[in-house]
């Protein structure tokens, strides 16, 4: 059931705060700027999670989670789809590209999926990259007649041409989920789990097009939430920012989406400290963890 969206705490100057943003686009009109001028700390100590789609260039991603780790005194990213996009012309593409991204990351002290997993106010933050294998549908339908109707009633993700011609995205996937599994595993306490995609179908709940849920998730992290330990699970990609309760765990999207659907969500989300949205508070002098 969806909550009323409060955050877990309010945040003020005496603590620092792990606050969480997704789905930046900041190559869309305005995006940008708004990023530059309302993603930033409200205390040196605070630190920033990025789930996903921050842009599509490689320099353009770089340069804006170099940007946000100069702000805050840590930034964990996980990768989103708009990440793995890549040209024909290009010299890197999907398996590639991401591990350029990564080694960017880390060489600017940004934690990725590939890194130790951080501590915040007694909290494992787990960044994830677990992609999506087209199982969110009718289990009598396989797979190509599911994406056949969605193309038929014209739902065609771009990662048809720009992810999907260099690489086997389900099989990506089955590897992702169990290499993701194997850390989580040797993870004790409770956690955060971060991922661009969402971990529970329910979600899916709201979308306007239910097509779109074929390449937002996949069926194999339904439990994760609570075989993991996880207090909340901050997400994107749906563009739609709401707080949604299943099995206990608080779901949150966090996007910011593109400028149509910002303008429709971002101004009451701002009023209400909700954006970006403040995932643990700590005091301010103490080490994380």
């Amino acid at each position: 059931m969806d909550d009323d969206a409060r955050p877990l705490t309010a945040p003020d100057a005496g603590r620092r705060t792990l606050w969480a943003v997704s789905d930046l686009h900041v190559a869309a009109r305005g995006n940008r700027d708004l990023v530059d001028r309302g993603v930033r700390p409200a205390n040196p100590g605070d630190w920033l999670i990025v789930a996903g789609d921050v842009a599509e260039r490689t320099s353009t991603i770089l340069d804006t989670l170099r940007s946000l780790a100069e702000r805050f005194a840590q930034v964990i990213w996980a990768p989103g789809n708009h990440e793995l996009f890549s040209r024909a012309a290009d010299d890197v593409h999907a398996e590639d590209k991401y591990d350029e991204l990564v080694k960017g990351c880390q060489s600017m002290g940004v934690l990725t999926p590939e890194d130790p997993y951080p501590r915040f106010a007694g909290r494992t933050i787990v960044p994830m990259f677990t992609l999506y294998d087209h199982s969110w549908r009718d289990p009598l339908v396989t797979v190509e007649r599911a994406l056949s109707a969605a193309e038929g009633n014209g739902v065609v993700f771009t990662d048809q041409v720009a992810i999907a011609p260099y690489v086997d995205v389900p099989l990506w996937c089955q590897r992702r989920l169990g290499y993701t599994v194997r850390r989580l595993s040797k993870v004790s306490g409770p956690t955060v789990l971060v991922n661009h995609w969402p971990l529970v179908r329910e979600v899916t709940a709201r979308l306007r097009l239910p097509e779109v849920a074929l390449w937002s998730g996949t069926r194999h992290t339904q439990d994760w939430p609570v075989r993991f330990g996880a207090e909340t699970v901050i997400y994107g990609h749906l563009h739609i920012p709401v707080v949604t309760e299943v099995d206990g765990v608080r779901h949150v999207e966090v996007s910011l989406g593109y400028p149509r659907e910002r303008e429709r969500t971002l101004d009451q989300r701002r009023e209400r400290n909700l954006w970006p949205y403040p995932v643990l508070t700590e005091p301010a002098g103490e080490e994380a963890g």
